[in-house]
């Protein structure tokens, strides 16, 4: 910012209007402004930041005590700053709050603070907040910042040398525009730290995986594990000892996948030998009932054969009867009579073919008993035989049910296992990915922050003349 054209108006010491045509000194930017103690040297100073901010340059001196005291009371107190900026020329006028006598009637009435800012275009921007904020937008820097680097206040030159390091790279940041480079770190900063997190949630995983490694106590590989485990191991052995482990499991994989394959052959014989043993056991319960059968042919066969040899035993008295009734019929001669001895014989006649038909079928049926007995015993030896091999089947079944729980319980291991390593291949890639990119990251932000120094160093440095004193420390 260059001033160019000062009108200061009942400003201060100022008591008239006073102009301070500043494009009479040329272009060196190097003044010299001097004058007796009270001359209104810094009153200078305090117009230029006034009519920018509102305010004055030292911290010791309010807008309501710039008024002259030696103003007559028609006089408005107020300040014209015209100046450019990047080539190009902007103009303000700013008047503090202060009392005037009333334009009508008598008494005094307060001049509220007002100011008005023309842009370069020929637009003019009104009100004191919002032609701060425009000032603010063009210099790209606040009353405080202003007054610490472009016009330090008598006395207030030691506040910069001792200010805090943040605070004045704020300043020398929006002194050289180096805010993009500041912005361009921060991003770089937030890539770099989420690519650490992402890092560090990577490495969580991978000690979780290797927390979850299985072995048996005389696995070779257990002294390498324990110390995985334990923290101990650098990452690339680490990973090359999952990858062994996974190479070695998937070869366990594929041998346990055979095994239970064939297992699944023995499996299906069995049951096909079991479902073999449960028509045995059908055929058992069928012997059984053809016992319970026999005992009853038994017992009616012994029951025929009873009336069989009752009936040969009642064979003579039949034939007794039959001379018996020859006899009546000789003694009887009369007609009733022997139709009554016919009637009988023929009773007794039937009665006794009935008992040899009686008796012929029993005997048949006893020959029939006979044949299912004789077989039924065959069953039976055939059975004892087969309840023997049913108990050893059913105890091949038990084994190959137990093997086969132990195997379906291997297989989900492996799967999971499966799952986990792909999981863990996965993370691994994405781990190293994101190390790569916050190295390379870390590298850039190192480049560029070296770049940035260098840079501000360089800008600094093109400012110094040999043999004059340094702006801002003083020495030669």
């Amino acid at each position: 910012m260059r001033p160019l054209y000062l009108e200061l108006s009942a400003f201060g010491p100022y008591a008239d209007v006073t102009q301070v045509d500043f494009t009479l000194l040329g272009q060196s930017g190097l003044y010299l402004i001097t004058g007796d103690t009270g001359a209104g040297k810094t009153t200078i100073f305090d117009a230029i930041t006034f009519a920018l901010y509102g305010e004055a340059s030292g911290g010791n001196r309010e807008p309501g005590m710039l008024r002259s005291k030696y103003a007559s009371p028609d006089t408005p107190t107020q300040v014209t700053l015209t100046f450019s900026y990047r080539d190009k020329t902007y103009t303000l006028r700013r008047n503090p709050e202060y009392d005037r006598p009333s334009r009508r009637g008598g008494g005094i009435t307060t001049q509220k603070a007002d100011a008005e800012l023309t842009l370069p275009d020929g637009s003019v921007v009104t009100k004191v907040r919002e032609v701060n904020q425009a000032v603010r937008d063009i210099l790209g820097l606040d009353r405080s910042q202003f007054s610490q680097i472009a016009m330090i206040a008598q006395g207030d030159f030691l506040k910069l040398l001792l200010a805090e390091t943040r605070d004045r790279q704020a300043i020398f940041r929006e002194i050289f525009q180096t805010r993009y480079y500041q912005i361009f770190q921060d991003r770089l900063k937030e890539a770099s730290g989420a690519l650490g997190r992402e890092c560090e949630d990577t490495r969580r995983d991978i000690d979780r995986y290797i927390a979850q490694i299985q072995w048996v106590e005389a696995d070779e590989l257990l002294p390498r594990v324990e110390a995985a485990q334990a923290g101990e191991l650098p990452l690339n052995e680490t990973l090359e000892l999952l990858q062994a482990l996974i190479d070695r499991d998937s070869q366990t994989h594929q041998t346990v996948t055979q095994a239970i394959g064939g297992l699944d052959g023995q499996l299906e014989e069995v049951l096909a030998q079991l479902g073999r043993a449960t028509e045995l056991e059908k055929t058992a319960a069928a012997l059984a009932q053809a016992r319970k059968t026999r005992e009853t042919t038994e017992t009616d066969l012994t029951r025929l054969t009873q009336a069989l040899t009752q009936a040969r035993v009642q064979l003579p008295e039949s034939e007794v009867l039959t001379g018996r009734i020859a006899a009546l019929e000789a003694q009887f001669p009369d007609y009733a009579a022997r139709e009554q001895i016919a009637k009988n014989k023929g009773d007794l006649e039937s009665q006794r073919r009935r008992e040899v038909r009686d008796q012929e079928q029993d005997q048949e049926n006893l020959d029939l008993m006979t044949r299912r007995l004789e077989s039924l015993k065959t069953q039976q030896a055939a059975l004892e035989q087969a309840g023997a091999q049913k108990e050893r089947l059913l105890r091949e079944q038990e084994a190959a049910e137990t093997a086969h729980e132990q195997l379906t319980k291997l297989l989900g291991q492996l799967n999971s296992y499966e799952d986990l390593s792909a999981r863990f291949k996965a993370v691994q890639q994405t781990y190293l990915a994101a190390q790569a990119q916050a190295q390379a990251a870390r590298q850039e932000y190192e480049a560029q922050h070296t770049a940035f120094l260098n840079e501000q160093a360089g800008i600094l440095a093109q400012t110094l003349v040999p043999g004059e004193p340094c702006p801002v420390c003083g020495s030669t």
